[in-house]
């Protein structure tokens, strides 16, 4: 089913070549302001410059040859030479009717050529519930999925959830110390008790210095790929996303486990990301560590703000990893666009 906006454009093209004589696509927009109906078209305003015409008297020319009554009440000029339309109230309630009718598409055109579009959603963190913020992600990116899968675009999900770094050196440190007290973490045990043992390492990580070095060395141990460590850490891994499954499935959420792929993933993909940007000459170092300093952003100061990849101490960041995605889903996945569905608070990254 075509658009109401494709075909007023396709009535409004064919009364162009009426009256002017010229095969040009008519320019229709929806109306940004009520009063002047529900679609403009300004292609008297555009039309006339080449033809050296009035576009006013150009925009009556091309309304007296608009075969639109079926669609549209009469048609207005505004202005110069704008063509306000407003549509039938009757044409609405038969066009709604057609929706109800068309069950396989909904009135979604298929798009014609098929792109693909990464879609960055949900992206729960390890050994934590979902927070509202998780879930508004969630629902959002789930019907951009399912609206542009049904419009024919190739639609891959990810779900790039917070499984690496310090945090999880720290539930693996405090997960030594509660096995000596036999209260082990078993990777059977709910998403609540791994939650609360997270808190009491992120506060003891604060409290006491020997068990935040014992942290850190868990971290270095598990990027080595310590095999015990590993072992630890997917269970980790299995009870936070068996939670988050249970949640997808209650709300009918299309992602699954093979659409995740989380910080972990790209481990071994910053180094090059890195030193890519270096040999780019857009990464340069600054106190040790490295930085991108993007044009048009300053700190409160008004020194130019560093976009941190490196720091001093070698340690990537959650920047690197975010480049380090953006570049597998362009070369591997091939997207043509990329979607993000995250929090308003992180627009600056983004940005940057």
């Amino acid at each position: 089913m075509k658009t109401v906006i494709h075909i007023i454009s396709e009535k409004i093209t064919e009364a162009i070549q009426k009256a002017t004589g010229q095969n040009i696509p008519a320019i229709v927009t929806a109306a940004t302001d009520a009063r002047f109906g529900d679609y403009q078209s300004n292609s008297a305003l555009s039309l006339a410059k080449q033809l050296k015409a009035n576009p006013r008297q150009l925009a009556e020319k091309i309304i007296a040859n608009l075969e639109i009554d079926d669609i549209c009440q009469t048609p207005e000029i505004a202005g110069a030479g704008f063509i306000n339309l407003r549509l039938k109230p009757e044409f609405v309630a038969n066009s709604l009717s057609s929706l109800k009718l068309d069950t396989e598409n909904f009135g979604i055109e298929k798009n014609q050529t098929s792109k693909t579009v990464v879609v960055d959603f949900s992206g729960p963190n390890i050994a934590k519930q979902m927070h509202v913020g998780h879930l508004r992600s969630t629902i959002i990116g789930d019907s951009i999925c399912r609206i542009l899968k049904q419009a024919g675009w190739n639609v891959i999900p990810q779900n790039h959830i917070g499984d690496w770094g310090l945090q999880m050196g720290m539930l693996l440190a405090i997960s030594e110390e509660l096995k000596k007290q036999n209260t082990n973490i078993n990777v059977q045990e709910k998403l609540d008790t791994l939650e609360d043992s997270y808190k009491q390492a992120n506060q003891k990580f604060k409290d006491d210095a020997s068990f935040a070095e014992k942290s850190r060395k868990a971290t270095y141990t598990l990027q080595n790929h310590n095999a015990s460590s590993i072992t630890q850490w997917q269970g980790f891994r299995k009870i936070t996303l068996d939670a988050c499954n249970e949640i997808y499935k209650l709300l009918s959420v299309c992602l699954t486990d093979s659409d995740v792929r989380g910080e972990s993933y790209y481990t071994e993909k910053l180094p090059a990301v890195v030193e890519d940007l270096k040999k780019a000459g857009l990464a340069v170092e600054s106190d040790g560590a490295i930085c991108v300093f993007p044009e048009g952003f300053k700190t409160k100061e008004g020194n130019p703000m560093p976009f941190i990849i490196q720091k001093s101490d070698g340690a990537f960041l959650y920047a690197t990893t975010d480049l380090a995605a953006l570049r597998f889903r362009v070369d591997e996945l091939k997207a043509d666009e990329i979607i993000y569905v995250t929090d308003a608070r992180q627009k600056l990254h983004f940005e940057m």
